[in-house]
């Protein structure tokens, strides 16, 4: 993968890991265009790379709430800070055992599976046009919701459902307030990213030997960059309750893959 297509892969990841319209799908969407060869093991270890980006990029704009939950955890009080972190924690269970028992599974599906991307975009354009039309309320994420949002997480490592549309759309529809879901959504990931990259390279399954370094660091600043921009904007455009929009965009680029898949076949 040359530079100028690292560059534009992570802006893509930067820009739509905050969005509700699929990073993965975007990113497998955008190698088929720019003609990436790379196998399903490689592709996966960008892709990867380029979510840890934005991972640090949720840590940068989240670091007060961040900061606010540690000191109140180090308290060992049952408070909100600490049920916040059990939260999280509890709505990672899905997702580490998908990632524990379906890995070689999920790796097979991003080498470029351009109907599914296209099929799981139109699932999540129902998923964000259902939220919007819940009644925004003051509702606090329940741990019995936050396992709920969890499943709809683990099923967002599909290429094409867009993980914060799933879990944002999921938290809504259980009538939780938007902007918590939103906040919830996005650092409730961080960890789970995090473990990610510290199990791959502790068990060796990442592929180096004919990886470009130069590309993925290339990559990963552009993503990092991105997703500064992305989650701030992102964090507004949740209050004003425009997820119609995203669900409209979806519908048109999953139409459009599927039809890009047809033909290309």
């Amino acid at each position: 993968m040359d530079i100028i297509n690292a560059i534009i892969l992570g802006i893509i990841q930067g820009l739509t890991e905050f969005l509700p319209v699929s990073s993965s799908g975007h990113l497998e969407i955008g190698k088929a265009i720019l003609g990436d060869q790379s196998v399903p093991e490689e592709s996966l270890l960008f892709t990867v790379v380029l979510h840890f980006a934005t991972a640090l990029s949720t840590i940068v704009v989240f670091r007060k709430d961040i900061l606010e939950l540690i000191k109140g955890a180090l308290q060992f009080k049952w408070n909100d800070n600490l049920q916040f972190i059990a939260k999280i924690v509890v709505s990672m269970l899905p997702a580490v055992i998908v990632g524990l028992f379906f890995e070689e599974q999920l790796e097979a599906l991003f080498g470029g599976n351009i109907l599914l991307v296209g099929s799981m975009l139109i699932i999540t354009a129902m998923l964000l046009y259902f939220a919007d039309k819940a009644k925004d309320t003051n509702k606090k994420v329940s741990f019995s919701n936050a396992f709920v949002i969890g499943i709809s997480q683990a099923i967002a490592m599909l290429p094409g459902i867009s993980r914060s549309g799933a879990t944002i759309s999921t938290s809504v529809l259980l009538g939780n307030d938007k902007t918590k879901a939103a906040r919830f959504s996005f650092l409730m990931v961080v960890p789970l990213i995090f473990g990610k990259i510290a199990k791959d390279i502790l068990s060796g399954d990442l592929t180096y030997e004919s990886t470009n370094f130069t590309s993925l660091s290339i990559g990963f600043i552009a993503a990092f960059f991105a997703g500064l921009f992305a989650c701030t904007w992102m964090i507004s455009l949740v209050k004003k309750s425009k997820l119609t929009y995203f669900a409209m965009y979806c519908a048109i680029v999953g139409i459009i893959a599927i039809l890009f898949s047809i033909l290309h076949n």
